[in-house]
C-alpha cells in the first residue's frame, strides 16, 4: 500500500499493539500473531515499508476499534520480518517519529489511519539552570533504580550517566528499563523535553518505591525462613504445580478446616484450645507425607470427633418408662423401682448427675440386657463395654500419642461411638478385669466411676479433659467378691437373684417363645408350647439361676420343627412332655424331692451356687470305737470347721438329749455331704451339722419337711449368711415346707417373690436351740440304735463350687 500525504497528513496502515508502546528513534522485536495486523504488516512491506504503531488501552480486546486505540503512536519503518510457528510473524522495527491518529480509516480486513506528524518543540520554555537540575534529578534517581533492579548492565547505567542533553538521557533511560506501558504512553504523548523529564522523574520515583519495598519484602521473608518455611514455600509452589496439572491435593484447605472445627467447640477451655490450635500449626509446617503428620493429623481428628457439644435430652416421663420396662423384663422389680427413682430425681433435679449403678447376680438373669431397656427409656444413647479379660490399663485411659500405634481408651472409644456426651456406657462384666505387668485397668476405672473426679478425665491419647459426670454408667457383676474395695465403693450395688420356677414360666411365655418362633421363620400355625411343656424345659431339660440355657431349649426345639416342617409336612406341633422327649432325648435332670418320713442322722440343708440354689444332704453316722472323727465329701477349710464346732458344741449339750457325756472318747463320728466330686465350702451348714450329729447321737428322728441354713457360734448362736433367696427357691422347688433361717435374715423374706412367700413356713431363729425344737420330733424318746444312711432325691446337677 502507498503512502498518500493530504494536507500535512499521511494515510499508512496501523497496527495496534497490545502491552507495548514504540518510542521514536527505538528499536524494538515483537511477535504479530492476528490476521488484520498481519496484513497491515503486508501492505507496508508492499509500500515505502513505512506502519503507524500505537498501543491498545485494553489488552484484552481482540478486534480493537478506533475508541480501543491511543490517538498518539509512532510511525516506524520495517526493517525485518520472519515468519515463525504456528503462523506468528517475528517483526524488527525501528522509530521515525512521533504521530497522531487523526481518523482510523479502515478497521476490515486491516487497519488503515490518516495520522500527523507531532513536530518536536524547539521553544526553549524553562531556564538551563532548572533543566540541568532535572538532569541530574533523573541521573540520580536511574541510579538508585538501577541498584535495586537485579542483573542491571553496568553499560547502560554509565551510559545513562554519561549523557549531557535531555534528549539523550531520556532515551538512555526509557528504553533501557521495565515499565508499565500506560506510563510509556504518558511519556511518549509528552511534548517537550522538560515535561518528559518530570514524567519520567515521578515513574522512576514510583518504581523505585515500589522495588523497595519489595526488596525490604524479600529480605524480611528470607531471614524469617528455616528449614520448615523452606520446605512450605517449595509445597505451596508444588500445589500450584499441581493445580495447574489437575493433580491438586490442597493439604492448606483441610487444616482450614480442622482450625474452623477447634474454633466452633463450645464446651472446652481456652488453655485446652490453645493446645488443639498448635498442634494444627504444627501439622502446616510439616511435610503432608511425613510420619509425624500422620500422628499429628490422626490426633486432631480422633479430639475432633469427640462429642464434646452433643447431648441428647432424657425423656422423664415415669409412666412411659415403667411401661417400657415392664414390656422389655419380667420381674426385676427392684432393679426397676431404681430407675424410675433415677428419672424422679432428675426431673426435678437436672443437675444432680453421677449416678453409678452395679447389677449384680448369677449369669443369664438379664443384667446387661436391663441396661439396654433403661437406655430406651431414657431415650439415650447406648454403648456395651464388655470388660471380662481386659488386664491391660491403657485399654481403660489409651496410649500416649508417641507410640507407634496409639490409640485412645475404651471410655473414649464408646464416647466416639455414641456421638453424644451423656450416653448410657454398661461396663458389663466388671468383676472379670485382672492385673499384670502392665498395670491395673480397675485401679484406672477408679477414676471414670468417680463422680467426683470424672468431670475432668484425662485419657492419655486425647490429653485433654473430658467430662465425663453426665455420663449413666451401670456395670454388671457375677461376684463381688472380685472387685477390689475401692471400686465396689463408687457404685451402687442392685443385687438380681435366681428365677423362681414361675418367673421362668412367664418369661418363657412372653418373651423366650415369641422371640424364638419369629426368629426360626415359624408361626402360630406351625408350633404351640403348651404349660406342660414350658414347665418340662424349666424342670427336666435345665437347671439354672436364669434363663440362657431355656432359650436355647426353646430354640432347639423350634429348630426341630422347622426341620420337620419341610421333611415331614406336618400341620401342627404342640410341644408337651412327650413332644420333648422325641425331640430333646431323655430328660438331663431329675426333679429333687424332700424325703418322705423322718430319719435319724439325716438332714436337708440348704446351699447356693453359681447357678442358683440347691439342697444339700448332710449325713452323720456314729459307731463304736476311740473317738474319731471324719469328714468327707471334698468340704473345703470352712466347711470343716463347722463340722469341728457342731462336734463341740454337742458336747456341751448332751445331757439334755439323752446323749452319753464321753461319746466323743467313745464313739467315731462320720460327717458326709453327698456328691463328693463337687466341691463344698462355706459356714451356712453349720445349723444342718449340728441337727444332724444330735438325731444321729440322740436317736431322734429329724423332720423330712423341715430345711435348715445358717452359720453357728461356738456358743451355739445362728448367725446370718447369703443367698438366702435362692436357698429359699431350691427348698420350694424340692417341696419342702418349713425352712429355718438366721433371725437376722428376716428382712430379706420380703424381697422374696410372692409365690415363695406364700409356699414356705420361715421359722428365724436365734440359738440351735430353737432350731433343734424345731427339727426334732421326739426330743423326750431318744432312740438307742443308729439310723440307716439314706439318700433321698435326684442328685443335682453338677456346679463349680457349692457354697453353704
Amino acid at each position: 500500500m502507498k503512502r498518500f500525504e493530504v494536507e500535512n497528513t499521511v494515510i499508512m496502515p496501523a497496527l495496534a499493539m497490545r502491552g507495548l508502546v514504540m518510542m521514536e528513534k527505538m528499536s524494538l522485536h515483537f511477535d504479530v500473531g492476528r490476521k488484520k495486523s498481519m496484513l497491515a504488516l503486508q501492505q507496508a512491506m508492499a509500500g515505502d515499508k513505512q506502519i503507524f504503531l500505537t498501543a491498545q488501552k485494553d489488552v484484552l480486546v481482540d478486534d480493537p476499534k478506533e475508541k480501543d486505540l491511543y490517538a498518539v503512536g509512532v510511525v516506524a519503518v520495517i526493517k525485518q520480518m520472519l515468519k515463525g510457528q504456528e503462523g506468528v510473524v517475528h517483526v524488527m522495527v525501528e522509530g521515525l517519529y512521533r504521530a497522531k491518529m487523526v481518523e482510523l480509516l479502515e478497521e476490515s480486513p486491516a487497519l488503515v489511519a490518516e495520522v500527523k506528524e507531532i513536530p518536536v518543540s524547539k521553544r526553549r520554555t524553562v531556564a538551563v539552570e532548572e533543566m540541568e537540575a532535572m538532569m541530574r534529578v533523573i541521573k540520580s534517581l536511574f541510579e538508585s533504580y538501577s541498584l535495586l533492579v537485579p542483573k542491571m548492565s553496568k553499560e547502560i547505567i554509565l551510559e545513562a550517566l554519561g549523557q549531557d542533553t535531555a534528549e539523550g538521557l531520556f532515551e538512555s533511560v526509557v528504553y533501557n528499563i521495565m515499565l508499565p506501558f500506560e506510563d510509556r504512553q504518558l511519556l511518549l504523548e509528552a511534548n517537550s523535553s522538560y515535561k518528559r523529564l518530570k514524567l519520567l522523574s515521578e515513574v522512576l520515583q514510583r518504581e523505585s518505591q515500589v522495588l523497595a519495598l519489595e526488596r525490604n519484602i524479600y529480605e524480611q521473608v528470607k531471614e524469617q525462613m528455616d528449614k520448615n518455611q523452606r520446605d512450605y514455600f517449595l509445597r505451596e509452589q508444588l500445589r500450584v504445580i499441581s493445580n495447574e496439572l489437575g493433580e491438586t491435593d490442597d493439604a492448606r484447605e483441610d487444616i482450614e478446616t480442622l482450625m474452623d472445627q477447634i474454633s466452633a467447640i463450645e464446651h472446652i477451655s481456652d488453655d485446652d484450645r490453645e493446645k488443639l490450635y498448635k498442634e494444627a500449626d504444627r501439622l502446616a509446617k510439616c511435610p503432608p507425607q511425613s510420619q509425624e503428620a500422620n500422628v499429628i493429623r490422626t490426633y486432631l481428628e480422633t479430639c475432633l470427633e469427640l462429642p464434646w457439644d452433643n447431648v441428647t435430652k432424657d425423656t422423664l416421663d415415669l409412666k412411659r418408662a415403667q411401661r417400657i420396662l415392664n414390656q422389655d423384663h419380667y420381674g426385676l422389680d427392684k432393679v426397676k423401682e431404681r430407675i424410675l427413682e433415677i428419672l424422679a430425681v432428675r426431673k426435678l433435679s437436672p443437675e444432680m448427675k453421677g449416678q453409678i449403678i452395679c447389677l449384680v447376680g448369677p449369669p443369664g438373669v438379664g443384667k446387661t440386657s436391663i441396661g439396654r431397656s433403661i437406655a430406651r427409656t431414657m431415650g439415650r444413647e447406648y454403648v456395651r463395654l464388655s470388660l471380662g479379660g481386659v488386664r491391660d490399663e491403657s485399654d481403660i485411659r489409651g496410649h500416649r500419642k508417641t507410640y507407634v500405634g496409639a490409640m485412645p481408651g475404651r471410655i473414649i472409644n464408646a464416647l466416639k461411638q455414641a456421638k453424644v456426651r451423656n450416653p448410657l456406657i454398661l461396663l458389663d462384666e466388671i468383676d472379670k478385669m485382672g492385673a499384670d505387668f502392665k498395670g491395673d485397668p480397675s485401679a484406672a476405672m477408679l477414676e471414670v466411676l468417680d463422680s467426683e473426679q470424672n468431670s475432668t478425665f484425662r485419657d492419655h491419647y486425647i490429653e485433654l479433659p473430658f467430662d465425663l459426670s453426665e455420663v449413666l454408667f451401670i456395670t454388671t457383676a457375677n461376684d463381688l467378691s472380685t472387685i477390689p474395695a475401692p471400686l465396689l465403693d463408687r457404685m451402687e450395688v442392685i443385687e438380681l437373684s435366681s428365677y423362681t420356677r414361675e418367673e421362668k414360666f412367664q418369661i418363657a411365655k412372653k418373651y423366650l417363645v415369641p422371640k424364638q418362633v419369629k426368629k426360626h421363620g415359624l408361626t402360630a400355625k406351625d408350633i404351640s408350647f403348651g404349660q406342660e411343656g414350658v414347665y418340662t424345659l424349666i424342670d427336666r431339660y435345665t437347671r439354672e439361676a436364669g434363663v440362657r440355657k431355656l432359650e436355647r431349649a426353646v430354640a432347639s426345639v423350634c429348630r426341630k420343627t422347622a426341620k420337620k416342617k419341610l421333611s415331614d409336612g406336618f400341620k401342627k406341633v404342640t410341644v408337651n412332655a412327650k413332644a420333648l422327649e422325641e425331640m430333646l432325648g431323655p430328660k438331663k435332670y431329675a426333679v429333687t424331692q424332700a424325703a418322705q418320713e423322718d430319719r435319724v442322722g439325716a438332714v436337708t440343708g440348704l446351699a447356693w451356687t453359681s447357678v442358683g440354689g440347691e439342697t444339700l444332704e448332710i449325713e452323720v453316722g456314729v459307731y463304736e470305737g476311740t473317738g474319731k472323727i471324719q469328714i468327707t465329701g471334698n468340704l473345703g477349710t470352712v466347711m470343716q470347721e463347722s463340722a469341728k464346732i457342731a462336734v463341740s458344741y454337742v458336747r456341751g449339750i448332751a445331757k439334755e438329749y439323752g446323749i452319753p457325756a464321753d461319746f466323743y472318747k467313745t464313739m467315731d463320728i462320720h460327717i458326709h455331704a453327698p456328691e463328693g466330686a463337687v466341691p463344698k465350702d462355706g459356714p451356712s451348714a453349720g445349723v444342718t451339722m449340728t441337727t444332724a450329729l444330735v438325731s444321729a447321737l440322740s436317736g431322734i428322728p429329724v423332720r423330712h419337711d423341715v430345711a435348715m441354713t445358717g452359720e453357728i457360734s461356738l456358743r451355739g448362736r445362728v448367725m446370718q449368711i447369703g443367698g438366702l433367696k435362692e436357698k429359699s427357691i431350691a427348698a420350694f422347688r424340692a417341696g419342702i415346707h418349713t425352712v429355718v433361717i438366721p433371725q437376722e435374715n428376716k428382712p430379706d423374706i420380703a424381697e422374696f417373690d410372692e409365690t415363695i412367700q406364700k409356699g414356705l413356713h420361715f421359722v428365724p431363729v436365734r440359738t440351735i436351740r430353737e432350731v433343734l425344737d424345731v427339727a426334732l420330733t421326739q426330743p423326750e424318746k431318744p432312740q438307742e440304735t443308729l439310723p440307716d444312711l439314706v439318700m433321698l432325691g435326684a442328685e443335682p446337677e453338677a456346679v463349680p463350687v457349692i457354697s453353704c
